[in-house]
């Protein structure tokens, strides 16, 4: 590309003079009309800002300067008014020539970009010292937000947009040369997230901002991302992401604001009595803050994070000019890797050390921060006790989780308090949020690679586990062993870990007291049972002579009876001796039994008492085996168990996940602890994923509600509802969606090469590629729908078919070969598909390859389908559904997640329901594990169809055999692909039909947008700021 030079016009107000004394450069300013005299003071004031008047305040360890910004300036100092297109032109000029980061002379649109960016931040500097400084005064309660992951996207056009400022820097830079919209594009996106979790939290911090919570945010600075997606005719390839190859303008580095964070060595117990964590690594970990603006407030929050590495002094001088360079560098490298990467591998110990380490040093230096500004806060006058009553600190998911023994660490190690003090400070502080219920998302870590890494913390972690052990038995007592028993396997935090000797000693004594009771109870039987014999015998010898009688009363009292009563006697004389035989032998073989029985108790008292005795000298038996541990398995620290002891807050992310978490999760902690458990649903800002991603439907929605406050007040999009009928409303709502689709092919041709219909419904699944999400679904029925159309003439396929352009979007993790193999089928129907001359523009099939928040904020606004159709129960919430339904996209999906809810805001009839429900997965996979299931004619076509060849070499049958056999590793369908495809092929054939009529699909879309008001995450903060942290909106005056 050319250069560009500056506008002629422009061009002389270079500032390379400002500092030579030469002011000759001022006569060259463009006029200023009547106010000239001020536009050229404040131009003046522009030059010097950043030596002068923008100072940025270390807001954590820089002393305390009493009254920095007196209340009466604040508002001359944040005004935006003082701020139109010629004092903006100047500024970015300013910046072009003084901040360089590119040649001089020249204004291309990097170096355009740049220079925007820096004068934007002068904007936000000015307000982000003013909220630290008045906060500081104020020395209120705040929130601190942790996370592995902030997806913040592009700043510029958001902090513009929040700063209302978009037109004004849209015709400065028209006066400079360039459009707005051009030099945006410059920016890359912020490689510091992968999905969800990351959008959610930098959603959070929008809306804290916007509403005037005082928060901050934590997290760490990866310098190359997750990986940059490129997809070959081999599939997924990853590649490093460059976004900090050129600088990051937005971030401020804090070389004063730097903590010590360490790993290995070993705990001593020092003469103070205290543990002392002494020997082993230490790494710095330095401060880089990012301003956070609010929509429309002076409100600007900070995101910190963290990058690590080693002081000069480490490397090794003498190492390397012996040539050993590697080795010389080896400390700086080894500090450096802990930021390199999002989430890198841990299929090998040094990756799964890696990952320790990036945790720990997220809660090592975030908590060294925290504590750093309560003690500079408390004037030297430090109550503890106070703490949780200036710090809320909120763990996003279980990768924070080491917070818990840290701040216990700190407190306890360092500060001097007791147990007692340390943990009572740490529950009160600490809140959880879980966003998963799959068990392997549920992070465990192997106790041995942790007890080499942070010894002090596992010492922590094994007596918080032995606390919570002696809770669980004071709790459920020991009436029931089986459900103590259970309590215990469920809830310890420790797993394949020796029991304590008193829990051991306790199940061992109830044994010994069950087996006691067993005896006493095998003895009572015997001794029944020698009664009822005994009673037998008496009865057999009462009715023999019973017999006798009998004879004696039939004779009657004539004299001829005389022969008969000598026949009854002679009878009875005979059963008497035989009765007398029998008896003698009755009772020699009941003496003998009983002698028998005797001798058998005996033995059983003599082998259980043996047994006892060998119990007590040795081990446990097979029965009260769990109470050891299992060599054959690792012993592991189950982190999410750790979360919901430590925190005084544990909360899903939508109703239905919450239900589960409480249900099946987290049951028996639910149990002991109800009150602890909450549901926040999920939420995402308005103002990035409407206000500014989609301009023409916001003009709508100002326009049809009559004032622009839903953006900060969602529950106004409810009054659409009123026009959903409107015939010019929905002449302009397809127009938007028109212009929005546009935006698409021309993206797609870019990323892609394809070439697509906007005519076409916009079908999109964007998000992570998981089994779980169900990609493979919806490719699947892609496939049938292809399969379908070429069994079709030209004139049965037009008539039977609405087009559909099926757009896919998301990366598969670098060692996920299922998901990568989805990834790869996606992109040979694609191929295949898409140079079908029989098909045209009926049906194309993408993948945006590399997908972020950018790509989002142009595929959301063109949606009009969206699938969310991941297997019922396994999605904790969700949150690009919410932003389609923002944007009026209609949904397709299963009762999971947040997908429950949204289907109950916007209408049951405005939302395409399909699919087994959570409460039914568990009997249809035990169904399918006995062989039970049926797969439906289509299913079977499908596979075979795949497997043919159609969609060119790749071999394809591992990854079918997943939706095949009943159960086993890589096999069984455990995602019921095979289960929901009939009813997933009956409900797109719903879709179709609605979308013939645009009426009644324009209708279902308004009112997706006028429901989904919940969605916004200010809703969310404020359930977080009233029911968990306990902070109140600061608005700054």
């Amino acid at each position: 590309m050319a250069s560009k030079p500056f506008p002629s016009r422009l061009a002389a107000r270079s500032c390379r003079n400002c500092f030579s004394g030469d002011l000759s450069f001022v006569s060259s300013l463009p006029s200023f009309g009547s106010k000239s005299i001020e536009a050229r003071s404040l131009f003046f004031r522009s030059l010097r800002l950043p030596y002068r008047f923008i100072r940025v305040k270390n807001v954590t360890s820089e002393p305390k300067i009493a009254d920095l910004v007196s209340e009466e300036d604040y508002h001359n100092v944040l005004s935006s008014s003082l701020y139109d297109a010629s004092t903006i032109a100047s500024s970015i000029i300013y910046h072009a020539e003084l901040t360089p980061s590119f040649s001089a002379g020249h204004f291309q649109l990097p170096k355009a970009y740049f220079a925007t960016a820096e004068s934007v931040r002068d904007v936000l500097i000015r307000n982000w010292n003013a909220t630290n400084s008045y906060y500081e005064k104020l020395n209120m309660k705040q929130a601190y937000y942790l996370s592995m992951e902030f997806l913040q996207g592009r700043t510029l056009l958001n902090a513009i947009g929040n700063l209302e400022l978009t037109g004004q820097y849209a015709e400065a830079l028209k006066n400079l040369g360039h459009r707005l919209e051009n030099v945006a594009t410059q920016e890359p996106d912020a490689a510091l997230g992968n999905g969800g979790l990351g959008r959610l939290a930098s959603c959070f911090l929008d809306s804290l901002a916007t509403l005037n919570y005082p928060a901050w945010g934590y997290g760490l600075r990866y310098k190359y991302g997750l990986f940059q997606q490129t997809i070959t005719k081999d599939g997924q390839e990853e590649v490093a992401e460059s976004w900090l190859e050129m600088g990051n303008p937005w971030e401020i580095v804090r070389h004063d604001i730097s903590y010590p964070v360490k790993f290995y060595g070993k705990v001593v117990l020092g003469s103070d009595g205290r543990k002392h964590w002494i020997g082993g690594e230490s790494v710095k970990a330095v401060a880089y803050d990012i301003p956070i603006p609010g929509f429309k407030t002076k409100t600007t929050l900070n995101l910190r994070l963290w990058s690590t590495k080693v002081s000069a002094k480490d490397f090794d001088l003498e190492a390397f000019n012996a040539g050993k360079h590697s080795q010389a560098n080896e400390a700086q490298a080894n500090a450096e890797k802990i930021c390199y990467v999002l989430y890198p591998g841990d299929e090998s110990v040094e990756g799964k050390t890696l990952r320790l380490k990036q945790q720990y040093t997220l809660c090592s230096a975030s908590l060294q921060d925290i504590i750093a500004r309560f003690e500079r806060l408390s004037d030297n006058l430090v109550n503890w006790e106070e703490f949780p009553n200036k710090v809320a600190v909120q763990m996003n998911d279980t990768h924070p989780t080491l917070c818990i023994p840290e701040l216990m660490r700190i407190l306890i190690d360092i500060k001097g308090l007791t147990w007692k003090e340390a943990w009572n400070i740490t529950q009160s502080t600490v809140a959880y949020t879980n966003h998963t219920v799959l068990p392997e998302a549920l992070e465990k870590w192997s106790l041995e690679l942790m007890q080499k890494l942070l010894p002090r913390h596992v010492e922590i972690i094994e007596e918080i586990d032995q606390e919570l052990i002696s809770n669980i038995i004071s709790e459920f007592g020991t009436e029931d062993l089986p459900l103590l028993e259970q309590k215990l396997k469920d809830m310890r935090i420790l797993g394949n870990l020796d029991f304590p000797d008193s829990v051991v000693h306790l199940f061992t004594e109830a044994k010994k007291i069950a087996e006691a009771k067993k005896i006493a109870e095998a003895k009572k039987i015997a001794e029944a049972k020698k009664i009822a014999e005994a009673k037998k015998i008496a009865e057999a010898k009462s009715k023999g002579k019973i017999l006798v009688k009998s004879f004696e009363l039939a004779t009657d009292n004539t004299g001829k009876g005389l022969g008969i009563e000598k026949m009854a006697e002679e009878i009875s004389l005979t059963t008497s001796e035989d009765n007398q035989v029998e008896e003698e032998e009755n009772d020699n073989q009941v003496e003998e039994e009983d002698t028998s029985k005797d001798n058998q108790v005996e033995e059983e008292d003599t082998s259980e008492d043996n047994q006892v005795e060998e119990e007590d000298e040795d081990s446990p038996s097979a029965e009260l085996s769990w109470l050891k541990s299992n060599i054959k398995f690792p012993k592991m620290v189950q982190m999410a168990n750790l979360c919901v002891v430590g925190a005084h807050a544990v909360n899903g992310v939508a109703e239905i996940h919450s239900d589960i978490v409480k249900r099946d999760v987290f049951n028996s902690f639910y149990k002991m602890w109800p009150n602890k458990f909450q549901n926040k649903t999920n939420g995402v800002t308005p103002r990035r994923w409407i206000r500014f991603c989609n301009p023409e439907l916001s003009k709508i929605l100002t326009k049809w509600i009559g004032t622009e406050d839903w953006v900060v007040n969602a529950e106004k999009l409810e009054e659409l509802k009123k026009y959903a009928d409107n015939e010019d409303l929905h002449v302009e709502w397809r127009a938007a969606k028109t212009s929005n689709k546009m935006k698409v092919v021309s993206l797609i041709r870019e990323k892609t090469g394809y070439t697509v219909s906007a005519d076409a419904m916009f079908d999109i699944q964007v998000k992570r590629i998981h089994e779980y999400k169900r990609q493979l679904l919806n490719i699947l029925g892609i496939v049938h729908r292809y399969k379908k159309m070429k069994e079709m003439s030209a004139e049965e396929r037009i008539s039977s078919f609405v087009p559909r352009v099926c757009i896919f979007g998301g990366k598969a993790f670098a060692t996920y070969a299922q998901a990568k193999r989805i990834v790869k089928l996606i992109t040979d129907v694609g191929a295949t598909i898409n140079h079908d001359p029989d098909i045209g523009d009926l049906l194309k099939v993408v993948l945006v390859p590399d997908y972020n928040v950018s790509i989002a904020e142009v595929l959301i606004p063109a949606s009009e389908l969206s699938q969310h159709i991941s297997t019922a129960g396994m999605e904790a919430s969700g949150t690009s559904n919410m932003k389609f339904a923002m944007n009026g996209c209609i949904l397709i999906g299963t009762l999971d997640g947040a997908n429950v809810e949204i289907r109950q805001e916007v209408g049951e009839e405005n939302f395409f329901l399909f699919g087994a429900q959570a409460h039914e997965i568990a009997d249809l996979r035990k169904e399918r594990a006995q062989g039970k299931f049926v797969p439906d004619r289509r299913f079977e076509e499908v596979k075979k169809y795949v497997r043919s060849g159609v969609f060119g070499p790749y071999n394809y049958d591992e990854l079918m055999r997943s939706l095949e056999g009943n159960e086993g590793y890589g096999c069984g369908d455990y995602f019921l692909v095979g289960k929901d495809f009939p009813a997933y092929l009956e409900c797109q054939d719903e879709v179709d039909k609605a979308y013939r009529d645009q009426k009644r699909w324009t209708r279902m879309s308004i009112l997706n947008t006028a429901g989904s008001h919940k969605f916004s995450s200010d809703r969310t903060i404020h359930e977080y700021a009233n029911d968990i942290w306990n902070i109140q909106p600061q608005l700054l005056p």
